[in-house]
């Protein structure tokens, strides 16, 4: 019902960033979404990866600070009004949504998907299952 993200602590100065994606890159990992929050002092990467515990195990292993956190991917139209409607489940629901990011589904062209931290992820996935709002589970993203 969930999927794993990264979360990465990347130092905010030049090359910091491109230092962590090029070692994803030398070790086969590929990114299937980004996104980058910044402080003056340091960035929180978030990312939906490939194979998330070899990208978490090539990341310690330079001493990089990372996470795996569980996040919802919801499956939507790529239309006016699909992530207004998310967003009313959520609120009517009680849930506050912390962040979210997306990414158009290159599989189903018709298609995004939209990565949302949830106060209750539990009640959020539940919330959307209730009203026929497809999530999308980590193996359809991994055979993206």
């Amino acid at each position: 019902m969930f999927v794993k993200q990264l979360s990465v602590f990347v130092e905010n100065k030049q090359g910091a960033l491109s230092d962590v994606v090029a070692l994803l890159s030398e070790n086969g990992i590929n990114m299937r979404a980004i996104s980058i929050a910044d402080t003056q002092d340091f960035g929180v990467l978030r990312m939906i990866v490939q194979d998330c515990e070899k990208a978490k195990a090539v990341l310690k292993a330079e001493k990089v600070i990372v996470a795996v956190n569980e996040v919802v991917a919801v499956e939507l139209a790529d239309k006016p009004g699909a992530l207004s409607e998310v967003l009313k489940v959520l609120s009517g629901g009680g849930v506050n949504v912390e962040y979210m990011y997306a990414f158009v589904n290159p599989v189903k062209q018709s298609s995004a998907c939209v990565v949302l931290r949830a106060t209750d992820n539990e009640k959020a996935a539940g919330l959307l299952k209730e009203r026929n709002i497809p999530l999308i589970s980590q193996e359809e993203l991994d055979a993206i």
